[in-house]
């Protein structure tokens, strides 16, 4: 019995044309939303004609969806890297550090994913309140451990965590208003290890215990 077209694995050639496709429909989305992308604009940033692009991705849906799968992916790899069994200051640093080199890395992503939220999330809610919801409550589960132990002090380990997302995304999805704050001086790639060290400092000396 042949296999159905939709099992068969992509060819090199497949793979490459969809991933140029997801880079230009990125760049697209990341500064339309999903509202205002359309496929017409996707295939112009991608380089290619509208039924071509169309042979490999059916719909924007499916190309939205995508991108927002991929995204996801990768923005919680630096909450899975939290090591329930490391020193939660050495831990918690490295995890501030890492969110903030994707906000510098990966800032078209996050764009993409603010939209999304934006929008109240109708392509990804079904991840938030599966994937990541599992996984920030694993991690907060870790953190409630670390504060247990006296590691570090007591806090509410949930808005621990949407502060650091909050104020690292902010250097990707507000980068023009950081670069124009800080002015030419201090606006060039030296404001992330800047933003680094503050927002290290901060939350460092917010959560180590206090000593009588």
């Amino acid at each position: 019995m042949p296999v159905p077209a939709k099992a068969r694995p992509r060819t090199r050639i497949q793979r490459e044309k969809q991933d140029v496709i997801l880079d230009g429909a990125l760049n697209v989305f990341s500064v339309q939303g999903f509202r205002g992308a359309t496929i017409d604009q996707i295939a112009e940033a991608a380089g290619m004609s509208k039924p071509n692009l169309l042979y490999y991705f059916a719909s924007k849906e499916e190309i939205h969806r995508r991108l927002l799968e991929d995204m996801l992916d990768l923005w919680l790899d630096p909450l899975r890297e939290l090591d329930a069994e490391g020193d939660p200051i050495p831990e918690i640093r490295s995890y501030i550090r890492r969110k903030l080199e994707m906000a510098r890395d990966f800032p078209r992503e996050s764009r993409l994913f603010a939209n999304e939220m934006l929008q109240g999330a109708p392509h990804a809610v079904d991840v938030l309140e599966g994937e990541l919801k599992a996984l920030v409550d694993q991690k907060a589960g870790v953190i409630e451990r670390w504060m247990a132990d006296g590691k570090i002090t007591r806090t509410d380990p949930y808005h621990l965590l949407f502060s650091i997302w909050a104020t690292t995304q902010h250097y990707a999805d507000f980068d023009v208003q950081v670069r124009a704050v800080l002015g030419k001086d201090r606006g060039g790639e030296g404001r992330f290890e800047d933003a680094a060290r503050f927002l290290e400092n901060l939350f460092m000396d917010g959560l180590r215990p206090k000593t009588s």
